[in-house]
């Protein structure tokens, strides 16, 4: 990292214009080809797909999405009324003629009756679209809207409901990030003081979001990416990429605190914080792309995409940030700061170190003092928290959770009140007739299904005679969200179905936006457990690379879990109980997402090791200075958690501020990671962490010998060697008698005259590590593994080499990584010695 931010700091220039250049090169075909997101996906297998694919191959038209129009008599008559129906019949003839509609099913045509409600005031139509809702031109969705509601007045009431319906009403959403970057800009000018230290890291991080949400964007060009991934991205993308920036700078305005000149101070903070920054962030990659395990498309390209922008910002961190901070030099430091700096230097060179905060030292003392009882205070917090997530329950939000007069909402509970809560969320039985005296059980199918309980009504329309094809359309008599609809349709599927397919060539499939939900529901349930140990896995090894620990990284891994349990907490208390959902215009209460739990456990589990890989990397870095538990924990508790709280309160505003949009499902990842983030910070990482280390005393650093000779050596906390002698410059000797010794040339490393201005900090040539391979290795194969298996046209052969090309790297590494791993930790350890021993500085002059 030396070596980068030295060269980025020289040619600070050329970096700013390199990285304007990329963005004018992404800004421009981003603004020519636009994007191309869609939420279009499939359950390959699921029975709701299947359903949906013999709909679309036996009648393209009518597998379109479909929308309600619904009226409703503000007074006492009838939309039987010849004024009335007059009215609404030119209206949805003026609809039947608009762009991308397929077809018009009034309420007053031949089976209409079944569209009017008991008393005669409220009725509606359906419109069905010639494709799907991601699929249709949102304009064209709006002129349907404006056509529709143009027939209101004072004694009818016209409303919508339906996806496109819903789809193109979020699409007038609010945008709040601007609100996320103010925030995040008075918390960092509280911190640093400086109007640069403030905007150095906003200007940073805009503009890697900037990069990424570009890149993004022409991605969904050649992958299918939903509409949510750019707006995730975003969330998270922005949230990483403020905290990376202040880790850096604060550690840059130390250095140049401490008297080093601003190119020291930069190469200094990469090899220190930069490390930490690269290490966190490919963490949290890590933990995103751990969503391609799920093998559900839009899972899958979610993490793609955050993991995109969170490179995005890893790379600025390192690259662009050091060209500023060459840029604009001392002046980050405010004018009383440099005045003391300079009073400092004018003072025969010594210097006295920097003192640690006394409250953050005072509390950390309190913490090693009184380490029982704060762990179990705040294991209790976390548990009270975690409560409500033991009643989660998952499924998808409809239009009865959009807020409070939005056309959705409305017609939702106009159908309600009108034809039942079922009717809501009908479900669709899609029958295939093999054989033309398979209608006596197809007969005989809907008589059961009308007989089942919870079934309000079962329709069936004519077998079509060129696909032999009906659609049974039953309404349930709970609303889609109810756990009854659900056991409705599990005892549809295994008992009335297989009863009536028994001994004849029907084949019928439950289908429908509630089957769907539900599918999708079990789905990702069912593989949680397989993504949680994926990532708990993949992080467990990441930390025991970094601190050469077995109980840290389990430590890291229990705290990740407590902090999700206590997030899904709030976010079931909030959504899924309406605790307040209504009084943030999010819609009533429902059931959380059912893609949620395992987006939030990817970012959470990334964001969680970024916290932890800060607070550890001191402890760490201490405890190798001095052996000494207890002081490691209490130096690195002091020093780091002004920071991180710092960080943490940038976070949760970002992530408060996603929440003001309005649309409920990026609320529900606001609040969540909002929470998770609050909890994690002043909770785990300020109060349990701590005191379970210091309960745990030196076994916190055990390894066993033959990890030990096999692991790779990973610092991120810069080689041993510079980071004893960031001890020297930050720390200065004791007398017995209180006196201090400590002269300008024995504490910071002079430039010389020809040569870098760190060269003597440098230790002895470190062999390359064979992780990066390794893990290089394993994205590849990663990612070949997972789009062969998605059967790509003519991709297959092309992920089929890359998978054998990577199966010959893991079976060549497997005979040779512990090997050459041993012999470099022994070349490492033999050099750092010699060097040690011959030309580390005389600590007792």
């Amino acid at each position: 990292m030396s070596a980068l931010a030295s060269w980025c700091f020289r040619h600070r220039l050329l970096v700013i214009g390199i990285w304007a250049t990329l963005l004018v090169a992404l800004a421009v075909p981003y603004a020519t080809l636009g994007t191309s997101y869609s939420d279009a996906f499939s359950l390959p297998g699921l029975e709701s797909s299947k359903a949906q694919a013999r709909l679309q191959a036996a009648e393209p038209r009518q597998a379109g999405d479909t929308d309600q129009i619904v009226v409703h008599l503000r007074h006492d008559g009838s939309v039987r009324d010849t004024a009335v129906r007059q009215k609404v019949t030119s209206m949805l003839d003026r609809v039947a003629a608009l762009p991308s509609v397929a077809s018009v099913t009034s309420m007053y045509g031949p089976d209409g009756a079944a569209r009017i409600s008991k008393d005669g005031r409220t009725a509606y139509a359906t419109v069905t679209f010639d494709a799907q809702a991601e699929r249709i031109p949102v304009a064209d969705v709006t002129r349907v809207i404006d056509t529709a509601r143009a027939a209101r007045d004072a004694d009818l009431r016209v409303e919508l409901g339906g996806q496109a319906v819903s789809d193109a009403a979020e699409g007038g959403t609010r945008s709040t990030e601007a609100i996320g970057l103010i925030a995040a800009g008075i918390i960092l000018f509280v911190a640093f003081g400086s109007l640069l230290g403030m905007l150095l890291p906003l200007l940073v991080a805009v503009a890697a979001l900037g990069a990424g949400l570009l890149a993004v964007g022409l991605t969904s060009h050649v992958m299918t990416l939903g509409s949510d991934a750019p707006t995730v991205a975003a969330l998270i993308g922005l949230g990483v990429g403020i905290d990376y920036a202040l880790f850096i700078v604060t550690r840059h305005r130390t250095g140049l605190r401490n008297g080093l000149t601003p190119e020291q101070a930069v190469v200094r903070a990469l090899d220190t914080s930069g490390r930490a920054v690269v290490f966190a962030g490919l963490t949290v990659v890590t933990a995103l792309l751990g969503l391609l395990v799920l093998r559900v498309g839009p899972l899958s390209a979610m993490g793609i995409s955050a993991a995109t922008a969170v490179l995005a910002t890893v790379v600025a961190s390192v690259t662009l940030l050091p060209a500023l901070l060459g840029l604009f030099g001392g002046r980050l430091l405010t004018r009383r700061q440099r005045r003391a700096l300079t009073a400092h230097d004018s003072e025969a060179g010594t210097r006295q170190p920097r003192a640690t905060s006394r409250s953050r030292g005072r509390w950390a003392e309190q913490v090693e003092r009184h380490r029982t009882l704060f762990a179990l205070a705040a294991l209790l917090v976390v548990a009270v928290l975690s409560l409500p997530a033991l009643s989660l329950r998952l499924g998808t939000s409809d239009a009865g959770n959009d807020p409070k007069g939005t056309t959705t909402r409305a017609a939702y509970d106009l159908l309600a009140e009108g034809f039942g809560p079922g009717s809501n969320g009908p479900l669709v039985l899609v029958a295939q007739l093999g054989a033309p005296n398979d209608a006596l059980a197809l007969d005989k199918l809907v008589s059961a299904v009308q007989a089942t309980p919870g079934v309000a009504s079962a329709t069936a329309e004519p077998v079509t005679s060129a696909t032999r094809l009906s659609l049974i359309d039953v309404v349930p008599t709970g609303a889609p969200q109810d756990e009854a609809t659900s056991t409705l349709i599990t005892h549809l599927r295994k008992d009335v179905v297989p009863a009536a397919e028994r001994g004849s060539g029907l084949t019928v499939y439950v289908g429908g936006t509630t089957a769907t939900s539900g599918d999708l529901a079990d789905l990702l349930a069912g593989k949680l457990p397989i993504f949680l140990a994926v990532i708990v896995v993949l992080g467990c090894l990441l930390l025991m690379l970094a601190f050469r620990s077995v109980l840290i990284p389990l430590t890291a891994a229990v705290m990740n879990l407590l902090a999700s349990a206590a997030s899904f907490g709030v976010v079931v208390a909030v959504f899924q109980w309406g605790w307040g959902s209504e009084l943030l215009g999010l819609g009533k209460a429902g059931p959380v997402e059912a893609e949620l739990p395992v987006i939030m456990l990817a970012i959470l589990f990334g964001l969680s090791m970024d916290y932890q890989v800060f607070l550890v990397s001191r402890m760490h870095e201490e405890w190798e200075r001095t052996r000494d538990n207890h002081r490691a924990i209490r130096i690195g508790q002091a020093e780091t958690g002004r920071l991180i709280n710092a960080a943490a309160l940038i976070m949760i505003c970002v992530f408060t501020a996603f929440v003001l949009g309005g649309e409920r499902v990026i609320a529900e990842y606001g609040v969540g990671l909002a929470a998770a983030v609050a909890i994690d910070a002043f909770v785990l990482r300020t109060v349990l962490v701590p005191s379970l280390m210091h309960l745990l005393g030196r076994a916190n650093w055990w390894l066993p010998a033959w990890l030990e000779r096999t692991l790779p050596r990973v610092s991120i906390e810069g080689t041993p060697a510079s980071a004893i002698r960031l001890e020297r410059t930050t720390e200065v000797p004791h007398h017995p008698d209180g006196t201090t010794t400590a002269s300008r040339s024995t504490a910071v490393p002079q430039p010389s005259r020809h040569g870098s201005p760190l060269r003597q900090d440098r230790g002895p040539s470190v062999p390359k590590s064979l992780a990066v391979a390794y893990l290089w290795w394993f994205f590849l194969g990663l990612f070949g593994v997972h789009h062969f298996h998605l059967g790509r046209t003519g991709r297959g052969l092309l992920y089929l080499c890359t998978l054998g090309l990577c199966g010959l790297g893991w079976l060549y590494d497997a005979f040779t990584l512990p090997r050459q791993v041993r012999s470099a930790n022994v070349r490492l350890r033999a050099g750092q010695a010699a060097w040690m021993s011959s030309g580390r500085p005389n600590s007792r002059a």
